[in-house]
């Protein structure tokens, strides 16, 4: 009895130490911005503290996690690098709010306010990005000299990255730019801003693959999303547009040199009050870049001015732009279950290259009204098929 009883009494304390040892692990591996001095209060400067976070969290050989707790922490421009990072499994838990700086001078010339560049594994959990861009957006409607603008939150190089849960507010320009990135998911995005704030895009995607954006609801002055040249497989679904420009694929073919578009679904979605609904446009000059392999599929339009619209002579204002033929080829886009109320009176408006035609351009099942009564189709250049109902009745 003698050897039993040490034996038992190891056993017994044995989960108790395994506990013990995981959970000082857990607490090792998050580090709270303000234990490394970060203050909720507004108007201290957090930079430095998120900065010393995210470097913690790089240099750890395991798992790790950021986080943030409630309160306003004010960042200037604050850059994630990642090529350096021994870490590719960073999780960053968001219970507050980042505010820009109050000044839109201190970042407005600078680009972006809050950069992952080069990163792996990243994952973002809630929190409010609060860019403050009103005093900016003032400006621009003055007249004055005022700064570009910057993008609240930009993701470029990096692959592997998840965002979920994430409010942007009042963006000085885009609010989130997903560039030359792979495999990028965002899930329950809530992006808001007055719908006459100036090139204040939703979200803008270029030269990236593998992106997915679900669940998300998205008003602002400009495109709720974006695509641009150089993305493939991009699926959207489940997006409430509004108010914006719309889920925009360009604008393309500005350079003569340009990746293309395909591979592009847009699923479940609702766009209302807003100036066009799916949108595929481009500038009217030479380009080999193309679009091709585009699904717009269960689409409700509520008092929409453009509800489907291909624009190859793309003219914001109409003001500098060339009077030349698009070079940029569409082919094999597909429209299909798209219902609700347009704005105008033409509710389909395909108005395609002369020298590069719109080709395999589908409809099918498609039910627009204007005021309640039949709206119009107009098509130039483009050819193509209809199929089922298609009411305004098919130009293709």
């Amino acid at each position: 009895m003698t050897m039993v009883q040490p034996l038992t009494s190891l056993l017994l304390t044995l989960p108790l130490f395994i506990i013990f040892h995981q959970s000082t692990l857990a607490i090792a591996t998050t580090y709270n911005v303000v234990s490394l001095g970060a203050k909720g209060d507004g108007t201290s400067d957090s930079t430095k503290p998120f900065l010393s976070a995210w470097a913690l969290a790089c240099g750890s050989a395991m798992p790790a996690s950021i986080y943030v707790p409630r309160g306003r922490y004010l960042l200037g421009k604050t850059e994630f690098g990642g090529e350096n990072c021994k870490n590719k499994a960073i999780t960053i838990r968001i219970d507050g709010t980042l505010v820009s700086p109050a000044d839109y001078r201190v970042l407005g010339n600078t680009g972006n306010w809050i950069v992952f560049r080069g990163v792996s594994g990243v994952s973002i959990y809630g929190g409010t990005l609060d860019g403050r861009g009103q005093g900016l957006w003032a400006c621009k409607a003055s007249g004055k000299s005022c700064p570009i603008g910057a993008t609240t939150l930009q993701f470029s190089n990096s692959n592997n990255v998840f965002i979920s849960g994430l409010t942007s507010l009042n963006s000085q320009m885009f609010h989130v730019v997903i560039y030359n990135c792979n495999n990028v998911n965002v899930q329950g995005a809530k992006i808001l801003a007055s719908g006459n704030s100036p090139n204040t895009d939703g979200i803008h995607v270029a030269s990236s693959s593998g992106i997915t954006i679900m669940n998300s609801r998205i008003g602002t002055g400009d495109d709720c999303v974006s695509i641009g040249s150089g993305t493939t497989n991009f699926w959207i679904e489940n997006v409430a547009c509004g108010p914006g420009h719309g889920i925009s694929i360009g604008s393309l073919g500005q350079n003569l040199q340009e990746d293309g578009v395909q591979n592009v679904t847009v699923k479940t979605v609702t766009f209302t009050g807003t100036q066009n609904g799916v949108r595929i446009k481009t500038w009217a000059k030479p380009s080999n870049g193309f679009v091709r392999g585009v699904l717009f599929q269960h689409a409700t339009m509520v008092n929409v001015q453009n509800p489907i619209i291909i624009d190859q002579n793309y003219c914001p204002d109409n003001k500098n732009c060339p009077n030349q033929v698009s070079g940029v080829k569409i082919s094999d886009v597909t429209y299909q279950d798209i219902h609700g109320s347009s704005a105008t009176q033409v509710a389909i408006k395909f108005n395609c290259s002369k020298k590069y035609p719109c080709s395999k351009i589908t409809l099918e099942d498609v039910n627009l009204t204007y005021n309640n009564q039949p709206a119009q189709s107009t098509c130039s250049n483009a050819g193509g098929s209809a199929s089922g109902l298609v009411k305004p009745s098919s130009c293709l």
